[in-house]
C-alpha cells in the first residue's frame, strides 16, 4: 500500500534532524529485519533475487541484509547482475531490441547474457563453483572472470533491475527467495500535486550521477524517458513475484537532496527548463527546507546517492 506525506509535514520533521534520522532509519531497519526473517524461514533457498528500479536503493538494501545476517552469525554476500551485461562488441550479433531512434535499448533484459546467468544461478544454488564475468562500464567490455562459489549455509544475494524478470531468471521459485525494493511513498504539496517514485529516484540519480559518475545534470534528465520506459516494460510488471517488498523512502531525504543539488539546478535553469521533470521537481524543492548531509547516518541508504557511506559498494 502506498504511503502519502505532505511537504509541510516533511518541513516540520526536519526541524529536528537527528530525531527524524533516527525514526527513518528505525523504520527502514524494520524492513531489512523482515527481509532477513523471510530468508531464514526458507532455509532451502540460499539464493536471493533482489530487484527494483534504478535509484531505488538496491545495493544498500542488499548490503544491509548481509550485515544483519552476519550479526546473527550467518554468512552472506552480494553480487551484481551488472556483471552479466553483454559486451558492446556482441550487440550486433545478438537480437537486442532497439529504441525508436535505432539505438540499442539499454534498459532491455536482452542486454544480459541470459544463458550464462541462468547457468550460474542454478550452479550457485547447488553450491557449485562458477566463473563470474566482470563487466567494465567505461568501455562496455568484460575485463575477465573471477571464481565464485557459495559456502554451505551461505546466502548469495543477486541484485539488479531485472532480477525478478522471468525472461532472465526462468523458473526459480523452488530455490530462490525474491525481494522487491522501491520508493512506495508519495509526497504531496498544498496544491495536491504528487511527487512520485520516479521523481524521487530521479533526484537520487541526479546526486549520484553528478557526484560520482561524471554525468552532467542535463544528461541524467535526458535519460529519464528511456529509464521510465524500461521500468514500465521490464521491471514493474514483475514486482508481484516478490516474497517481500521494501519501501526505501526516507522522510528527510528530499531536504538533503535540496542541500546537495538546488544551487546547481538553479544555475543550470536555462539548459534544463525544457525538461518537464526539471520544472516539476524544482517546484517541490522550492517548498522543501534543506538539511545538511552531515546528519545522515553513515550506513543510510541516502549515502548510496550522496557518498560517505561506511558500506563497501
Amino acid at each position: 500500500m502506498k504511503r502519502f506525506i505532505k511537504t509541510r509535514s516533511l518541513n516540520r520533521m526536519v526541524k529536528e534532524p537527528e530525531e527524524i534520522m533516527q525514526l527513518s532509519e528505525e523504520n527502514y531497519s524494520a524492513y531489512v529485519e523482515e527481509a532477513v526473517r523471510m530468508m531464514l524461514d526458507a532455509p532451502e533457498k540460499h539464493v536471493v533475487l533482489l530487484s527494483g528500479p534504478s535509484g531505488s536503493g538496491k545495493t544498500t538494501t542488499a548490503l544491509r541484509i548481509v550485515g544483519r545476517i552476519e550479526e546473527m552469525g550467518g554468512q552472506a554476500s552480494v553480487i551484481s547482475m551488472d556483471n552479466y551485461f553483454l559486451p558492446a562488441s556482441e550487440f550486433e550479433h545478438r537480437d537486442i531490441p532497439r529504441d525508436e531512434n535505432g539505438n540499442v535499448d539499454l534498459e532491455s533484459p536482452q542486454r544480459l547474457d541470459i544463458p550464462l546467468f541462468c547457468e550460474h544461478l542454478e550452479k550457485l544454488a547447488m553450491g557449485q563453483e562458477v566463473q563470474m564475468p566482470l563487466f567494465r562500464f567505461a568501455d562496455q567490455s568484460r575485463r575477465g572472470y573471477t571464481p565464485l562459489q557459495r559456502s554451505e549455509g551461505e546466502y548469495i544475494i543477486i541484485e539488479g533491475i531485472h532480477a525478478l524478470n522471468p525472461i532472465v531468471t526462468g523458473a526459480v521459485d523452488e530455490y530462490c527467495s525474491k525481494i522487491f525494493v522501491s520508493v512506495n511513498t508519495r509526497v504531496r504539496d498544498d496544491e495536491g500535486e504528487m511527487l512520485c517514485a520516479r521523481h524521487i529516484n530521479l533526484l537520487r540519480r541526479l546526486c549520484r550521477d553528478s557526484l560520482f559518475r561524471k554525468r552532467g545534470l542535463r544528461e541524467t534528465f535526458s535519460m529519464l524517458p528511456s529509464v521510465t520506459r524500461g521500468e514500465q516494460l521490464y521491471i514493474m510488471p514483475f514486482r508481484n513475484r516478490a516474497d517481500i517488498r521494501v519501501d526505501t523512502f526516507m522522510p528527510f531525504e528530499l531536504s538533503v537532496y535540496k542541500h546537495v543539488l538546488y544551487r546547481s539546478l538553479r544555475e543550470d535553469h536555462d539548459a534544463l527548463c525544457g525538461y518537464d521533470a526539471y520544472n516539476f521537481i524544482m517546484r517541490f524543492l522550492e517548498e522543501i527546507d534543506p538539511v545538511d548531509p552531515e546528519y545522515v547516518w553513515k550506513n543510510s541508504i541516502v549515502r548510496e546517492f550522496i557518498g560517505g557511506s561506511e558500506l563497501e559498494y
